[in-house]
């Protein structure tokens, strides 16, 4: 009898660690990490958009007449905002995809804006706004942070459910399949620099 308990332990013990080998755990863990990580990419966009539409009215009264690029920010604002993937939408490069373009799109209208507020002094020397705006560099600043961990998560992800033995779980007991990591936009790698500092000569007026 202390024969066959014996055997039924060991066995028991060898199926366990067989289990464990083949992904049952690492793969959910690498799973959750990755999704956790994405919650930081959501939030940090959410921020971001918060602050547009009080970033816009204070510009509006100080560069009335740059309605077209106002008008940009806002429409891209109003796109990226609709766009709402879930954590399946992840595996899916055309979701994802879409998502990305709407986001670049807005941090393409926002630098526009950028450009446009070097020409309008009165606009740099409002507190308001020059808060407002070092408030979204550092947002855009977690953006690019929080990004760069989502990419190094699902890399971690993705390197799980391909790599014997974990692939044997992966795909036999979880169905995992790759999720899509963020691709670079030129000069993404860079963060906006937002100066506004009230003693510096104030740039010369555009002609407008």
């Amino acid at each position: 009898m202390a024969a066959t308990r014996f055997t039924q332990i060991a066995f028991a013990t060898v199926a366990a660690a067989s289990l464990s080998a083949c992904g049952i755990n690492s793969v959910p863990a690498a799973e959750e990490e990755a999704k956790a990580r994405w919650a930081d990419v959501e939030s940090s966009y959410q921020r971001r958009a918060d602050l547009i539409p009080n970033l816009v009215a204070t510009a509006k009264g100080a560069a009335a007449s740059e309605t077209t690029i106002l008008t940009n920010v806002t429409n891209a604002r109003a796109a990226a905002t609709s766009i709402n993937i879930t954590t399946d939408d992840l595996s899916n490069p055309a979701e994802f995809e879409k998502f990305q373009n709407a986001q670049n799109q807005l941090t393409q209208a926002l630098g526009q804006l950028r450009t446009v507020v070097e020409n309008y002094p009165q606009l740099q020397s409002q507190a308001r706004f020059a808060d407002l705006m070092v408030q979204l560099e550092g947002t855009e600043n977690r953006i690019n942070v929080s990004r760069t961990r989502y990419n190094e998560a699902v890399q971690a992800y993705n390197t799980t459910i391909r790599t014997f033995p974990d692939a044997i779980g992966a795909k036999l007991i979880h169905g995992a399949k790759p999720m899509v990591p963020f691709k670079a936009a030129a000069g993404s790698e860079v963060a906006p620099t937002v100066n506004f500092d009230m003693n510096a000569p104030a740039p010369a007026a555009s002609g407008k």
